[in-house]
């Protein structure tokens, strides 16, 4: 039987997260820095992995995003993101992450997102 090429794509997606995540896992000391992009919005939360808890998150959703900028998918508004979370860790006494990516290629607006991390300070 003919599967659907949606579900064909996400069951691609889904054996690319869990072989990504075989490899990095979150602790309370490190977070894993875990990025999601929809079509119009970008999400970030870092994660504990061995508690199941997220220690803090970030999106351009938010008010004072959206304030800053006008378009919410372009490179700015990822460096905005980038520095918001990266302030929220600090203010929890983090200053180490590990970066997961997801399913998305390491360019674009994924790579401004994490160049905006590490100049904020955080360590990855």
């Amino acid at each position: 039987m003919l599967k659907d090429k949606a579900v064909i794509k996400n069951e691609r997606k889904q054996k690319i997260r869990l072989r990504i995540r075989k490899k990095i896992t979150g602790t309370a000391e490190r977070p894993r820095v875990y990025v999601f992009k929809s079509n119009r919005y970008l999400y970030v939360q870092a994660i504990n992995d061995l508690e199941g808890k997220v220690v803090a998150a970030a999106s351009t959703l938010e008010k004072e995003l959206r304030e800053a900028g006008k378009n919410l998918k372009n490179k700015e508004a990822c460096q905005l993101l980038g520095e918001r979370l990266a302030q929220r860790l600090k203010e929890k006494n983090i200053g180490q992450i590990v970066f997961d990516r997801g399913i998305y290629p390491y360019h674009g607006r994924v790579k401004i997102l994490a160049e905006a991390l590490r100049q904020s300070g955080l360590a990855f």
